[in-house]
């Protein structure tokens, strides 16, 4: 009878399948009402007493492992049924990576960027974090210049010479330090005011300001320039330029595109005049041109400055700009087919 037992744990051992059906046979086989263990413990009683202890614990034994073995494979089976659940088929394709969208103040920049770049204009970046001389002074804003109220500013505590530049003009006051005209460049980038934020006004939003410094520049020129910005930007050919103030250009300007009023929303967005404000510009005043040690009786120049959030607003028609910082994979999605 030992012997018997004996191979029937080698057998026990060497027994493998990935079949349900023959587990349950192999099951019902060993440890069935009718099964071998049944038989052998039936056969037990014909045991000498000197081998009762010894043939006992190998019956026990050979028990023990058939239900192991009976787990074991039936848990091996499971794991195989909830990998192939959890992957399906292993054969098929692979799922298409999601792409992503780029942000429409991206988009609009790099149109901008593009408009520019067809007639000579580089473009030109700077730091966010400004000293007071290329933000302020260097502009034709002295200390305590009335005009420096104009925008609210956001100052470094630990020294109050340094601040989060409130305009990408400090740009192109280090531009023309390093570089000698004639200059043409166009200055995108972030910049920080300290004002409320509320549906149309944001404490972080992005500018792009633009220069042209030769001989014989002209507000023809400016003019010329604008117009062509417009008529490739927004399809527009009809602009007006009212005076205005700004303390780093002499004479000012700001500039008005004819939107029309074929819709409703025309009317709304412009409030029923057909015509709206996208950008300020000017001639470059003859004080920036000397703080920037550029002679202003031999160079005039020209520059221009423009909300890229503002641009965006208008061409896709978003009534909110918090939109834009919020990261909402709903506002952004819709920009997946626009390049």
């Amino acid at each position: 009878m030992k012997a018997k037992i004996e191979e029937l744990v080698a057998e026990i051992q060497q027994f493998t399948t990935q079949s349900e059906k023959e587990i349950e046979e192999f099951r019902i086989r060993f440890l069935g009402s009718k099964g071998l263990l049944k038989q052998l413990f039936g056969e037990f009683k014909t045991v000498e007493p000197a081998q009762k202890k010894e043939i006992g614990q190998a019956l026990n034994d050979l028990r023990s492992k058939a239900s192991s073995k009976v787990e074991e494979l039936k848990e091996a089976l499971s794991a195989d049924s909830t990998e192939s659940k959890k992957y399906g088929d292993l054969t098929r394709p692979g799922l298409p990576v999601e792409l992503g969208a780029r942000h429409p103040i991206s988009i609009v920049k790099n149109r901008i960027v593009d408009v520019f770049s067809k007639i000579g204009f580089t473009v030109s970046e700077g730091p966010e974090i400004e000293d007071d001389w290329h933000n302020f002074t260097a502009l034709n804003l002295p200390e305590y210049h009335p005009a420096r109220d104009m925008q609210d500013t956001f100052f470094i505590e630990k020294n109050p010479d340094t601040l989060l530049r409130t305009h990408t003009s400090s740009v192109q006051i280090r531009y023309m330090e390093s570089h000698k005209p004639p200059i043409r460049t166009i200055s995108p980038g972030r910049v920080f005011r300290n004002e409320d934020i509320s549906a149309r006004a944001h404490c972080i939003f992005h500018q792009i300001e633009g220069l042209y410094i030769d001989t014989d520049v002209s507000f023809a020129d400016l003019k010329q320039t604008l117009l062509y910005f417009t008529k490739e930007m927004f399809g527009k050919s009809k602009i007006r330029l009212r005076p205005s103030y700004f303390p780093f250009t002499e004479p000012s300007a700001e500039v008005d595109i004819y939107w029309g009023l074929e819709t409703e929303t025309d009317y709304k967005i412009t409030k029923g005049t057909g015509w709206l404000e996208i950008m300020g510009c000017g001639m470059v005043d003859p004080n920036v041109l000397k703080n920037t040690k550029i002679d202003p009786e031999k160079y005039t120049g020209y520059a221009f400055g423009m909300g890229i959030e503002r641009i965006a607003m208008l061409l896709y028609q978003i009534p909110d700009i918090r939109m834009f910082y919020e990261n909402d994979i709903r506002f952004l999605e819709q920009f997946k087919s626009v390049i």
